[in-house]
């Protein structure tokens, strides 16, 4: 099976073709929304990181950043920044390693804002003319790389649609392709069924460490609390039966690796990323693994997108398949008679159609503009 997709330097493959333009700290949002405004095919991240963090932190946007930028999704990047963050010109060679050009406008530099919004727009317009003239390809389904979220989740989730994307995510591994899902929060409490499936003793390590990691900083209180009250009229009654539904969206396959927040898979197969479970923290870590397009499964509904990153929104629930029309891209008969392959196949089959250029519902909305970086400490 094949798609039409976009062959970078690097040999990875694009389902999208986006001018990238990133804001180095939340300082620089505003500029990088004006210049995505001003100039078409340009795709914006935004953020309320890069300074006032702890050195940890610190080095989780930098490096969730550079793996950003790296997304084959984007032909070319253009990094905006204040100029006191010190991890500009690492940014910016990490993004260069992929071969694609990057340029930076810094505002301490450029005497201004509307300087640096002048210089920012034309150089915008530039890499976006040139770009242009990329065109897509057939490429094997071996390139793809695919991406599995879950949110406002009810009891169709872990019925229907979460098997529906498990069946799709194992397709793709079984013909060479790379998933990853995240949501370190909806794995807690199913984490040993999750491991069973790991690599190597390590990679079972690695996942019980992160788990743990979170459960440490967690108080009392708090697990109740990603249960919420969507989920809870869809059905669902503890933390532990919502990760049950949750990690089946991961499928059957073997767990190749556990990720940190910004890293990128060593090989082909799934892997984990240890994220937040709210979607716009969730997602950008999905898109920094090098997911090209995503799927997102819900119950409720949620208008969830991401910038430069095509997301598929899956349900199994007839009402918002009905209410939400204008959200959902995949419907699924939790009653019917299709099997999780059925389903499963018919999902991939529209997953290649949409690496190959179809739009989605959120992309038509222009949902998902608002996105952020998962900040483990304190922000002073």
């Amino acid at each position: 099976m094949s798609f039409l997709g976009y062959v970078r330097p690097n040999g990875a493959v694009g389902t999208r073709n986006y001018v990238g333009i990133i804001s180095t700290v939340v300082c620089a949002n505003d500029i990088t929304t004006w210049i995505t405004n001003q100039v078409p095919g340009c795709a914006p991240f935004t953020h309320q990181g890069g300074c006032g963090q702890s050195e940890f932190d610190t080095e989780v946007t930098r490096r969730t950043l550079a793996s950003l930028g790296s997304n084959p999704n984007l032909g070319a990047v253009l990094l905006v920044s204040l100029g006191g963050e010190g991890s500009i010109d690492d940014i910016q060679d990490a993004i260069a390693k992929t071969g694609k050009q990057v340029e930076k406008v810094v505002v301490h530099k450029m005497g201004g804002v509307n300087n640096t919004f002048a210089e920012g727009m034309r150089l915008a317009r530039l890499m976006a003319m040139d770009i242009s003239k990329v065109r897509r390809e057939e490429v094997d389904d071996s390139h793809l790389f695919l991406g599995a979220k879950c949110g406002c989740s009810d009891t169709t989730s872990g019925l229907a649609s979460n098997p529906t994307l498990g069946a799709a995510m194992d397709t793709l591994v079984e013909r060479g392709g790379t998933c990853v899902f995240g949501e370190t929060t909806e794995v807690t409490g199913a984490e040993h069924i999750l491991a069973r499936r790991a690599a190597t003793p390590e990679v079972r390590e690695k996942l019980l460490d992160i788990v743990t990691r979170l459960e440490k900083k967690i108080t009392s209180n708090v697990p109740g609390a990603n249960i919420a009250q969507a989920n809870i009229a869809g059905g669902l009654t503890t933390l532990e039966e919502k990760s049950l539904g949750a990690i089946i969206k991961a499928g059957t396959t073997t767990l190749q690796g556990v990720l940190e927040l910004g890293e990128r898979p060593a090989g082909k197969g799934l892997y984990m990323v240890d994220t937040a479970g709210q979607a716009p923290r969730a997602i950008t870590g999905l898109a920094a693994a090098g997911a090209t397009v995503m799927m997102f499964s819900t119950g409720k509904g949620a208008p969830w997108g991401f910038p430069f990153v095509p997301m598929i929104k899956v349900t199994a629930n007839p009402t918002t398949c009905g209410c939400l029309s204008d959200l959902m891209d995949f419907c699924i008969d939790p009653a019917g008679d299709e099997s999780r392959e059925d389903r499963g196949a018919r999902l991939y089959n529209e997953i290649l159609d949409v690496a190959s250029g179809k739009m989605t519902k959120a992309e038509s909305l222009k949902i998902g503009m608002y996105v952020d970086i998962w900040q483990r400490d304190v922000t002073h």
